[in-house]
C-alpha cells in the first residue's frame, strides 16, 4: 500500500503549484528539473484541451514560418508547412504508423522538433503541436524526440500507459470510470463489491481488472493474457521501437552507445519469442504455430478494447480467412520479398540499386536486419534512403489487419497489431515473429559452428552454480488510468481531476532469488559472464535436442567482472541483474518526488534506473508450474573483446552526467548477441570447462482469484450444485484440488 500512501496528490495539482514558464529567458535557462516538469504537461490529459496557460500562450503566440532560421535543416521546415497546407489526420482520429500519409506526417512532426536549434525552439514547437495536431501523433513524435535529442537527456516520460490508458485497460472498466464520474461515485455497494470497485479513504476509486475474466475465452491462448497483456512487457516493446524506429535512418542515431542497432533489433525479437514460448510450455501448450498464407489462422484473439472515439478494436475469431479476394496482391508481394531476402541469404549477397552488399560473414547480420526490419541507404554522398523491402513486419500485418498496402485509407481502425503499446496481446503477432526469426536462423546457419577455441577460456573453470529456489505468484499493482476518463470545464480550469481512477490489475511476479557462482582462474583478468535460463523437456515432457533448443534460451543476465587469481565467488541478486526495471512509479508520484530533491542524478540511479530500456524484473522467470516446471541454467565465462573506442566509464553509476540508458552490456563485447546459442552446435566441440549446465525447477505458487470468490458468493450461493461440481480450472491459479479418493469404490460404480 506504499503507493496509496501518495494518492492525495495529484499530477495536474502538482502542476498547477508550478510557476508557468511564460518568456523566452526562462525557455533558455531551463535546468533538467524544469525540462522534466514541462515535458510532464505537455503529456498530461493529451486527449482534452491545454489546460496550462503557459503552454497555451507558447504554442499561440509561436509562428513557425515567421522562425524558419531556428532550425538546423530550413527544408525540414519547408515540407511540414507542405503538409500543414495539405491537412494533417484531424485531432481525435486514431494515429496508426501503419497508414503512409500518417507515417509521413508523424516523421515530419519528429523532424520539426529533432532539427529545432535549441531547447527553446523544441518547446516552442512542441506547444505549437500540442495545440493543433492530432493528440496520438503529438505524442509519437514528441516521445520519440525526447529520446534522441541530446538537451533531453535525462528527461523522464511518463509511462505509455498512463498518458493513453486506452491501449492497455479493458473497456468494461474505462466504462465504469465513466459511470462512477456521471454518477459522482454513488453506486450501490452490492454492485461494487461484485466488479471490485473500492473507494479509498482519500477519495481513490480502485476498479478491479481481472485477466482471468473468461466472459469471453475463444480458444487456450487466453491462458497467456496475464503475460502478452502485461502493461510493463508492453511498454519495454513500445520503448525499443521508441528507440530504434524502423523509419529512423542510422544518422539519427547520435548516441554511441545505441550501436549495433539491427542486430540488436533482431535479438529483442528473438529473446521476447524465446520467452513467450516459456510461457506456453508453463501452461502446458504446444510449440508456436507456423503461420502459412492460405490457411486459416486458427486461434483468434478478443481484444475487449474500446478507443477513445468510441470505435471497437476489431475481433479476430478462431479460423479466420488470412488471404481474401482484396489481398491476393499484396499477399503476392509479400511472397516475393521473402523469397528474394531468402535467396540473398542463400547465395551470400544481394544487389540493391547497383551496390552488392554481401550475407556471408558474421558482421553482415547489420545487413540482414536492414532487409527485414528496416530500410537500406545508399552509400553514396546523396544518402538518399531507398525502400528495399519496406519493413517486412508491416507488410506481413497488412496482409493480417488493414491491408493498409493497397488500400492505404486514412481514416481507419487499427487493429491490435497496428501499434506498438498493444502488438504484444495478440498471439499471432509471435507467428509472424517465428516466421522473420526463421530468417535469421537460416543466416546463423550458414556460419559454421564455433570452434573449441572460440568456446574456451584458458586458464578459467566454472566450479559451481548454486541457484535459489525459484517460486512465481500473481500479485496485484495499481494503475493511474484517470487520463482515460475527459475531465469537465471545471476540472480543466482547477487543471485537476475531481476524482481519481485507478484499475487494479494482476500480474505475474517471482519471489527474489540470488544465483551463486564459482569461477576458479589462474590469472587476474576481465571477462564476461552470461546467464541463460532454457527449457529442458517440451510440453509433452520429452527432452528437447540443444540444437533445436537453444533459440528457447532467454538471457537472464551479463555483465563483465575482473577475475582474481584463485576461487572467485559471484552473487547475483534477481532484482540486479541486467537493464532489468522495477515498477514504474506513478507519475503523480514522480512529480511529488522531484519536488522535493535536488540532484536528478540520485534519482536516476536509484529509483529511476532502466526506465526506458529495462525489461520488467517480474517476468524475469516464465510462471512455472505448481507441481514445479524444469528447466536448464547456462553459465558461460569468455574473456572481454571490448568494441573500438568505448569509454568503458559508462559503467561507473557514480558519474555526474549519467543520463545513458544502456541497453545491453554484451553490446561492448565484440561476440554477437545470443553466443554461444546463435550458432548450430557442434556437440564434439561445444562443451569446455569454462562453461556449466544446472537443472532447475520453477514451481508457481497458487493464488485464489477474486472473480471466482465474487461468482460463489453472489451467483452460485443458493445452488447444490456447488456442493457437488467443483469449480475448478488450471486458469484459476489458486484453487487447491481435492486429491481425496475413496478406494473402497469401484470404478465402475462412479
Amino acid at each position: 500500500m506504499k503507493v496509496v500512501a501518495c494518492f492525495v496528490l495529484g499530477l495536474a495539482a502538482l502542476a498547477a503549484a508550478r510557476p508557468d514558464v511564460v518568456g523566452d529567458q526562462t525557455l533558455v535557462t531551463m535546468d533538467i528539473k524544469q525540462k522534466q516538469f514541462f515535458i510532464l504537461k505537455l503529456l498530461n490529459n493529451v486527449l482534452g484541451p491545454v489546460m496550462y496557460k503557459d503552454i497555451e500562450d507558447i504554442g499561440k503566440n509561436f509562428k513557425i514560418e515567421d522562425n524558419m532560421d531556428m532550425y538546423t535543416k530550413q527544408n525540414v521546415v519547408k515540407v511540414f508547412l507542405n503538409n500543414w497546407n495539405i491537412g494533417f489526420l484531424p485531432r481525435g482520429e486514431i494515429f496508426t504508423l501503419h497508414v503512409d500519409r500518417q507515417l509521413k506526417e508523424v516523421v515530419t512532426m519528429f523532424h520539426m522538433l529533432y532539427y529545432a536549434k535549441d531547447f527553446t525552439t523544441f518547446i516552442k514547437t512542441a506547444c505549437w503541436m500540442r495545440l493543433y495536431l492530432n493528440e496520438g501523433m503529438f505524442v509519437y513524435a514528441l516521445t520519440v524526440a525526447v529520446r534522441h535529442r541530446e538537451d533531453c537527456r535525462g528527461i523522464i516520460l511518463p509511462p505509455p500507459y498512463e498518458i493513453y490508458p486506452y491501449f492497455f485497460v479493458r473497456a468494461d472498466v474505462i466504462q465504469k470510470a465513466y459511470m462512477l464520474k456521471m454518477k459522482k461515485g454513488l453506486l450501490d455497494n452490492k454492485l461494487c463489491d461484485f466488479y471490485g470497485i473500492k473507494k479509498t479513504d482519500k477519495d481513490i476509486y480502485i476498479i478491479d481488472e481481472n485477466v482471468y475474466d473468461t466472459r469471453v475465452y475463444l480458444n487456450d491462448e487466453d491462458r497467456l493474457r496475464y503475460f502478452t497483456e502485461d502493461i510493463d512487457l508492453n511498454t519495454y516493446y513500445y520503448y525499443f521501437h521508441v528507440d530504434y524506429p524502423f523509419w529512423m535512418k542510422d544518422d539519427f542515431i547520435t548516441n554511441k552507445f545505441m550501436m549495433r542497432r539491427w542486430e540488436l533489433t533482431m535479438y529483442v525479437y528473438q529473446q521476447i519469442l524465446a520467452r513467450y514460448y516459456l510461457e506456453r510450455l508453463s501452461n502446458g501448450l504446444g510449440d508456436i504455430l507456423n503461420l502459412s498464407w492460405y490457411k486459416p489462422i486458427r486461434k483468434g484473439y478478443w481484444p475487449w478494447m474500446l478507443l477513445h472515439n468510441g470505435v471497437q478494436m476489431p475481433v479476430r475469431f478462431n479460423n479466420q480467412i488470412i488471404v481474401g479476394d482484396k489481398d491476393i496482391s499484396v499477399t503476392k508481394l509479400l511472397e516475393d520479398y521473402e523469397r528474394i531476402i531468402t535467396e540473398a541469404i542463400i547465395k551470400g549477397y544481394i544487389e540493391i540499386n547497383g551496390i552488392r552488399l554481401d550475407l556471408t560473414k558474421p558482421e553482415d547480420v547489420e545487413v540482414l536486419g536492414k532487409l527485414i526490419y528496416g530500410t537500406i541507404e545508399k552509400t553514396d554522398l546523396t544518402k538518399l534512403q531507398v525502400d528495399s523491402y519496406r519493413y517486412l513486419l508491416i507488410l506481413i500485418k497488412a496482409v493480417i489487419g488493414l491491408n493498409t498496402w493497397t488500400n492505404d485509407q486514412y481514416f481507419v481502425v487499427p487493429s491490435v497489431l497496428d501499434n506498438y503499446q498493444t502488438a504484444l496481446r495478440d498471439p499471432v503477432f509471435y507467428q509472424l515473429q517465428k516466421r522473420l526469426c526463421n530468417l535469421l536462423i537460416l543466416f546463423k546457419r550458414r556460419l559454421p559452428s564455433y570452434t573449441y577455441e572460440e568456446l574456451y577460456f584458458p586458464g578459467v573453470k566454472v566450479d559451481n552454480v548454486v541457484v535459489d529456489k525459484l517460486v512465481t505468484y500473481f500479485d496485484d499493482y495499481l494503475m493511474d488510468m484517470t487520463n482515460a476518463v475527459i475531465y469537465n470545464d471545471e476540472e480543466l480550469k482547477k487543471t485537476t481531476s475531481d476524482m481519481v481512477f485507478f484499475v487494479r490489475k494482476r500480474r505475474l511476479n517471482h519471489q527474489p532469488f540470488k544465483v551463486t557462482l564459482d569461477i576458479l582462474s589462474d590469472k587476474t583478468v576481465d571477462c564476461v559472464v552470461r546467464l541463460f535460463l532454457g527449457p529442458k523437456e517440451d510440453y509433452l515432457g520429452r527432452l528437447i535436442d540443444l540444437n533445436i533448443n537453444r533459440v528457447n534460451f532467454v538471457e537472464l543476465d551479463s555483465f563483465m567482472y575482473k577475475l582474481n587469481t584463485g576461487k572467485n565467488t559471484i552473487v547475483r541478486n534477481s532484482i540486479d541483474m541486467h537493464n532489468l526495471v522495477r515498477d514504474r512509479i506513478m507519475t503523480r508520484d514522480l512529480w511529488k518526488k522531484m519536488d522535493t530533491i535536488t540532484d536528478m542524478r540520485d534519482l536516476l540511479i536509484k529509483d529511476l534506473r532502466n526506465y526506458h530500456t529495462g525489461f520488467p524484473t517480474r517476468l524475469l522467470l516464465p510462471k512455472g508450474r505448481i507441481g514445479g516446471l524444469k528447466m536448464m541454467l547456462y553459465v558461460i565465462v569468455t574473456p572481454l573483446k571490448l568494441v573500438d573506442n568505448i569509454d568503458i566509464s559508462i559503467l561507473d553509476t557514480t558519474r555526474k552526467d549519467l543520463f545513458v540508458d544502456f541497453r545491453s552490456t554484451v553490446l561492448l563485447d565484440k561476440m554477437p548477441l545470443g553466443f554461444p546459442f546463435d550458432r548450430q552446435i557442434d556437440f564434439t566441440k561445444f562443451f569446455t570447462a569454462n562453461m556449466k549446465f544446472l537443472d532447475v525447477i520453477i514451481f508457481h505458487k497458487p493464488l485464489v482469484c477474486d472473480m471466482k470468490t465474487h461468482w460463489d458468493r453472489y451467483v452460485l450461493r443458493n445452488y447444490d450444485l456447488v456442493g457437488v461440481t467443483p469449480l475448478v480450472n488450471d486458469y484459476y491459479t489458486g484453487v487447491d484440488i481435492n486429491t481425496k479418493v475413496d478406494r473402497d469404490v469401484n470404478v465402475f460404480d462412479m
